[in-house]
Parts: C-alpha cells; structure tokens; sequence
C-alpha cells in the first residue's frame, strides 16, 4: 500500500514538472510563432515559422505601402537582377534559424531588401519583444532592431 503511495506522489511531481515546463515552451512557440511581428519603423509585418527541417524562417506578409509607381512594390535591390521583379510581399527575409533557448534563435540570416544585402542574424526573445541583431563577422559589430507584436 505505501508503494503504491509513493508511486503515485512521484507520477503526480513528475506531470507537474512536465507540465511546467513544456507549458513555458509553448508560451515562448506561441509569442514567436502565433505572432505577427512589426518591423522597428512598422512599415512591415513579418510572419515567423518553424520549417520542416525544424529551423524558423520569416516572410513579409503585409507592407505599409504596397506599391510603387502604380505597381506591386518589388525586391528591386536585390544583387541578383533575376530575383529584382520578385513581390516584397511574401519575401523571405529571416532564413535559417536554430532555437539556442527559449529565448535565443541563432545560426540565421536576415536579408534586408533596402540595401539588398545579407547579414548574419541572431533573434532574442526579451520581454515580448524581439531583438534582431544583424551583424557581418562577429555580433558586436552590428544593429540591433526591436519588433514588436503586431495588434
């Protein structure tokens, strides 16, 4: 009788943890991956998703201004002239990450269409908000922008 007691406090500490913590994991999937994301001037929203091969990756899925000219506004800065008539809207952006943390994505790149250029990324997830640092060579030489959840 008192072992099945026992047993029975242990299966119940036991769930209590794992429900913690994969509880705390699912919050910090949910605040990444559920979310939309403003970009620091909020002229664009970005989706973030964890891919088949189980890194994240993020695409523009709304722009403040959505054309140019009269026309769907293109990656027209892009060094790769065939890929310069490709929509910004649906643009991958954010390629490659490896989930470090609950609060650290690493091992990423961040394609910013403004200039055309591609820099290493690492994302921190801090109070709600992410942190993305572009960086060429080592992180303490790069920007660091804020995102924000989109209402």
């Amino acid at each position: 009788m008192r072992k099945n007691l026992t047993f029975r406090i242990i299966v119940l500490i036991a769930f209590m943890f794992v429900k913690q913590f994969a509880g705390q994991a699912f919050a910090q999937t949910e605040l990444l991956e559920r979310n939309l994301w403003y970009n620091e001037g909020k002229t664009s929203k970005i989706q973030i998703y964890k891919a088949k091969d189980g890194k994240f990756y993020g695409k523009i899925v709304w722009l403040k201004v959505t054309e140019e000219n009269g026309k769907p506004r293109t990656d027209s800065k892009n060094p790769d002239k065939a890929k310069q008539s490709a929509p910004l809207l649906g643009l991958l952006i954010l390629n490659g990450f490896k989930k470090e943390s609950e609060a650290l994505y690493d091992e990423g790149t961040i394609y910013d269409p403004k200039n055309g250029k591609t820099y290493s990324c690492k994302i921190t997830n801090e109070d709600g908000k992410l942190n993305v640092r572009g960086y060429v060579g080592f992180s303490i030489i790069g920007r660091t922008t804020v995102w924000t959840k989109a209402e």
